[in-house]
């Protein structure tokens, strides 16, 4: 699990880590299978909604005194058309396609609506400059 922050703390639970940091956002990776982490999770649960149980997020990072970011979206399309390349060039999925896995919609589908999608950030960025 991943979270994005605008500060945290000098020290983390030993079950978090900063994956990159930049002058304004840090990449906090949860290893959300640690006991700890799971205890944690286990004390802050509380009902959401009726009948739904979990965790908030604003409560977990408040417990870790992280401050949450709302990462930018150039940022997150950025990411999204990484992983979908990591994806397309697994040789996992390689060898579902070799087996004859045909989904009606593929990765490269999914990397021409995001492409898509940054056109329309950057015209709209042009439009609001």
């Amino acid at each position: 699990m991943k979270l994005y922050a605008n500060s945290i703390p000098q020290t983390l639970p030993d079950w978090a880590t900063v994956v990159t940091k930049s002058a304004d956002l840090f990449e906090v990776e949860i290893n959300d299978e640690h006991p700890d982490f799971q205890s944690l999770l286990e004390e802050l649960e509380t009902e959401i909604e009726p009948g739904i149980m979990g965790v908030k997020a604003e409560d977990l990072c408040s417990r870790l005194g992280i401050e949450m970011s709302n990462p930018n979206l150039h940022y997150l399309v950025e990411q999204a058309q990484t992983l979908i390349s990591e994806i397309a060039a697994h040789p996992d999925y390689k060898q579902l396609l070799n087996e004859g896995y045909q989904p009606d919609l593929n990765i490269a589908d999914a990397q021409t609506a995001l492409t898509y999608l940054q056109w329309e950030l950057a015209r709209n960025q042009e439009v609001s400059n």
